[in-house]
């Protein structure tokens, strides 16, 4: 199989697509001519035309508004979002349109579309390019959520996305879209949405985790593995649905558990897994679930390494949890 980075395996995805299905298109900022400001759709403007890689003007709301009057009448749009900052624009369209129409019509008018956007920090972008919005989303019933981590999950999750009768976002860790790499099948396969993976098997305390912080926190679980505690590490990769699941047999294994995320740390998606874990392994918890996150600020730009929950934030509070 060949090796890719993320960006590839995402191009790679959109291309098998786009051959595959002749309703799929692509629309947003630069997307076309340019590829796109991290290079991810270069090619495909040559190869499919004007039609169906579609250059937008600077208009999120009429980006996604439009992209959903194109899934309305039959075609698949994919739209994307310059920056993950850059959506709040088109929260209207996205939480009082997409979200609701197959509610509002009973199902006759599935608006069925894909909305990819590059998340995080990591590339000293401030705070008008590095948040990570993901759970004011997953608060939006009719919506799917999915974070990958890596180059062949990127690749399968995307494509189940774009087949996934319902609306997804697509949140892209812009930090590791060529940091991550892997090996990617050439062909056709998808990843299960709402499947999260254990990505480190452990038995003394549980990491859930998604996006960039993935590799964060697998390097303090090394490190702690130095100080005799074997955490087990979870990717969610699709954020919701959730899966609770894998999550509770892990839990109930070991007893402890920590939520890394880079979003700010009040109402963000740790929150809603602590509460879930307390509600369904609370007999089984030997110490309080904790979560290391972003602090409840503005994202900065000179002090972007320390509001991160990098490995030097994650391994006291992983030592903490397990010795409690």
């Amino acid at each position: 199989m060949p090796q890719m980075n993320m960006v590839q395996a995402i191009n790679d995805a959109l291309r098998l697509e786009m051959k595959r299905d002749d309703r799929v298109v692509v629309l947003g900022e630069d997307v076309g001519k340019v590829g796109g400001v991290f290079r991810v759709t270069a090619g495909l403007y040559d190869e499919f035309g004007e039609d169906r890689v579609i250059d937008t003007p600077l208009s999120e709301g009429g980006i996604i508004g439009t992209a959903i009057g194109m899934a309305l009448y039959g075609l698949l749009p994919i739209p994307e979002i310059q920056f993950g900052d850059f959506i709040f624009p088109a929260y209207d369209q996205i939480v009082s349109e997409l979200a609701k129409f197959r509610y509002r019509s009973g199902g006759e008018y599935p608006s069925k579309l894909v909305i990819r956007t590059p998340v995080g920090g990591g590339i000293r972008g401030g705070h008008y390019h590095s948040q990570s919005p993901e759970s004011q989303f997953i608060h939006v019933a009719g919506l799917k959520v999915v974070c990958p981590t890596n180059p062949y999950d990127a690749k399968g999750l995307l494509l189940a996305s774009i087949r996934d009768p319902d609306p997804v976002l697509f949140f892209e860790p812009k930090r590791i879209y060529r940091a991550a790499k892997g090996e990617v099948p050439e062909g056709d396969y998808t990843v299960p949405l709402s499947k999260a993976a254990v990505v480190r098997p452990g038995k003394h305390l549980t990491v859930v985790t998604w996006g960039a912080m993935l590799y964060e926190a697998l390097d303090a679980a090394n490190q702690a593995a130095q100080k005799g505690i074997e955490a087990e590490v979870i990717d969610l990769r699709t954020l919701w649905p959730l899966d609770i699941d894998t999550i509770v047999e892990s839990v109930k294994k070991t007893g402890r558990v920590v939520v890394v995320h880079e979003a700010p740390k009040t109402c963000g998606l740790g929150s809603e897994v602590v509460a879930l874990i307390n509600e369904k392994c609370f007999l089984h918890l030997e110490a309080p679930p904790a979560r290391v996150c972003g602090f409840d600020t503005p994202f900065p730009y000179t002090l972007e390494m320390e509001y991160l929950p990098l490995a030097h934030r994650i391994l006291p509070q992983l030592v903490t949890t397990a010795q409690f």
